[in-house]
């Protein structure tokens, strides 16, 4: 008889327990095992020579439906990142593996075609091509500081080149699907390989093709992925590269609450490979680390000698002599107006705004009620085409009223605005244009996604309005103006970070206009126009306002000159996660005080958002310049704190938001 340590897809004793098998199994093998009364998977870890309760151990039921084995190096990477994020690993290999299928569809796998490019490098961009080619081969990180349109795409696939001719795989991660389809085809053109993609938008056979293809392919291949990719186990990896580094899409926020940037760095450094981050507003954490040292690239130019966007603050307050247009708000007069030009030249306009939905939230103009979901401490945003008020953190919405429930009164004030509200102003101004909404309510599917993009870039479209989606990366050649609108409530958002958000989001969706010869104009309208954040954006002083950022953190002591740890207490009674937290808190204080002294314990304090979807959750933040201390703490933390029936317990390592 044979013991073995298994890593099982629960989060029970964090996921790890012993079983016995007549037969010997592979390490990495993934098998099926008994659980209660359930038959679940497991991954076996090693043979367990120290075996107590003997008579209480339960047999191995033989090969899951998976038949695959993990590498001895995909195991231990696993591991690793299930342990830095306090995450059960049984749990964290099951959420990275494919369904299982017994008739999975056959997919085929497009090759590209290795097209030579039509237009000659700047020579920044072959001065870095030239460094981080010297770089494969070995473990490197690389930051490519580019401006907007600078090239960093060129500077990807020259490199790409070079890792397929020595027969090595090369990692593209993107930050979300909307990305993939534009690099899918610059990358079909130009390289001469198999060029595979991996998002949320596939279907179960086409993942599953992709996990044996990088499993088992001997031939080398071009991977286009979302952050899900990175768990991929790609047999000849020979170079990671992260587009756009600084989005915070790429961290995970439930199950495991991974941040793809630095998980692909400890991939690469296991690999002993290179990993290149690019974007023109890198993370103060990416930038610190490597700004002045050799593997610092930056990008300071446009190819053909294109000009940078000129960006222009327009105030959006109303003089008190002016009366109020309700027609054209939350637009300026001066914003419509250069609307109305660049479309009158046959040119495109982007428009953006970081909320969904006609109006913020709705409350009476006679009694002041406002309308909130039942299940979450927030406001219900007014849909327009729907003609219902919805909650954004929950499935919670009801019809638009016809009148105040509490007093009868017929009129209700829609107060806040987003991409529907809008649209539906520029459609009243320019009834002659094609205008769309690009958001997460309009597009809906990978289909819808390439179909709209598509007609914009046919010119189909005159002009689209979006969220943070339209901000990231694209490249719309025949946009000239871009118009960003509600940008001041995020300044004001209670986080550290705030400022560097709003700084990136500006100044990536500034980036996407006078992508041809003709400069492009961006317009910012802000109810603070005077705010210091604005005039680093408009004169593109970038090192200062990095400059600045990083001495008020260092003040602060805050990321990157320390790292953070927030674990979330959530029930359904808002007193009992309250007193749980502060239990905790308690336990905390205690180990602090008598072994881990380098370590700050901010907190309790309820969520921002207090309660989602009927929970009630509070906040503990850990702080420290002491890495290897701050997860020593939170190891003893999980032996000696056990939560009680009907509390839940997340521990997020490196939070990129407070909430």
């Amino acid at each position: 008889m044979y013991y073995y340590s298994v890593a099982v897809n629960t989060p029970f004793n964090n996921s790890i327990l012993t079983y016995r098998s007549e037969t010997v199994q592979s390490i990495g093998q993934l098998v099926n095992v008994p659980l209660g009364k359930r038959v679940v998977g497991g991954c076996i870890l090693k043979e367990d020579k120290s075996v107590s309760n003997l008579e209480k151990l339960k047999d191995i039921q033989g090969d899951h439906d998976l038949n695959w084995k993990l590498s001895a190096d995909h195991l231990s990477y696993l591991e690793w990142v299930s342990h830095y994020y306090h995450y059960p690993l049984g749990q964290h290999i099951f959420d990275t593996l494919p369904k299982a299928m017994k008739k999975p569809r056959n997919v085929e796998v497009s090759t590209g075609r290795g097209e030579a490019l039509d237009y000659a490098l700047l020579d920044e961009q072959k001065e870095a091509v030239d460094i981080i080619g010297d770089g494969l081969g070995s473990f490197n990180k690389f930051l490519v500081h580019g401006v907007t349109g600078s090239g960093k795409t060129t500077i990807y696939l020259k490199t790409f080149e070079k890792a397929l001719k020595d027969g090595l795989s090369c990692l593209f991660l993107v930050p979300e699907i909307n990305l993939t389809p534009q690099f899918i085809e610059t990358f079909k053109r130009h390289l001469p390989a198999k060029i595979l993609t991996y998002h949320s938008s596939m279907n179960s056979s086409e993942k599953l093709k992709v996990w044996e293809e990088t499993n088992q392919s001997e031939s080398p291949y071009v991977l286009i992925g979302v952050r899900s990719s990175i768990f991929l186990p790609h047999k000849k990896l020979g170079i990671i590269v992260l587009d756009e580094e600084h989005d915070q899409s790429f961290k995970q926020e439930d199950r495991c609450p991974y941040h793809t940037r630095d998980i692909a760095i400890k991939l690469a450094s296991m690999r002993n490979i290179p990993i290149v981050m690019g974007s023109a507003t890198p993370t103060l954490e990416s930038l610190s680390a490597l700004r002045g040292t050799k593997n610092y690239i930056k990008l300071k130019k446009r190819p053909l000698d294109l000009k940078m966007p000129s960006i222009k603050m327009v105030d959006s307050r109303r003089p008190k002599n002016i009366p109020f247009n309700e027609s054209i708000w939350p637009f300026t007069e001066e914003s419509l107006k250069e609307i109305e030009i660049r479309l009158n030249q046959n040119e495109q306009v982007l428009v953006f705004v970081n909320r969904l939905g006609f109006a913020s939230f709705v409350q009476c103009r006679s009694c002041g009620k406002d309308f909130h979901c039942l299940n979450c401490t927030s406001s219900l945003k007014y849909f327009k085409k729907t003609q219902t008020l919805n909650c954004q953190f929950c499935d919670y919405k009801i019809p638009y009223p016809e009148s105040c429930p509490e007093c009868g009164n017929l009129k209700l004030l829609q107060k806040g605005f987003g991409t529907e509200k809008l649209t539906e102003v520029l459609k009243g101004r320019f009834s002659n244009k094609r205008i769309e909404r690009f958001d997460r309510d309009a597009v809906k599917t990978f289909k819808d996604l390439k179909a709209l993009l598509g007609s914009f870039e046919s010119r189909e479209i005159d002009l689209l309005v979006g969220t943070q989606m339209l901000s990231k990366g694209h490249n719309f050649k025949g946009v000239n103006l871009v118009v960003l609108l509600g940008v001041d409530s995020q300044l004001n958002f209670p986080d550290f970070r705030s400022n560097e958000k709003v700084y990136q989001l500006i100044t990536q969706t500034a980036g996407r206009p006078g992508r041809s010869e003709k400069q492009g104009l961006v317009l910012i309208q802000s109810l603070v126009p005077e705010n210091k954040i604005f005039n680093f954006i408009e004169n593109y002083n970038q090192d200062e306002f990095y400059d600045e950022e990083l001495e008020i953190r260092s003040t602060l002591n805050y990321p990157p000159f320390s790292r953070l740890v927030a674990i979330y207490f959530s029930s359904r009674f808002s007193d009992r996660a309250a007193s749980e937290a502060r239990r905790a808190s308690g336990i905390l204080n205690f180990m602090i005080s008598k072994h881990f002294n380098e370590v700050d314990l901010l907190g309790p304090r309820p969520a921002i958002i207090e309660k989602k979807a009927n929970n009630f959750s509070w906040t503990l933040l850990l702080r420290s310049k002491n890495t290897k201390e701050l997860h020593s703490l939170l190891d003893n933390f999980d032996i000696n704190y056990k939560s009680p029936s009907g509390v839940s317990i997340k521990v997020d390592v490196d939070p990129q938001t407070l909430t």
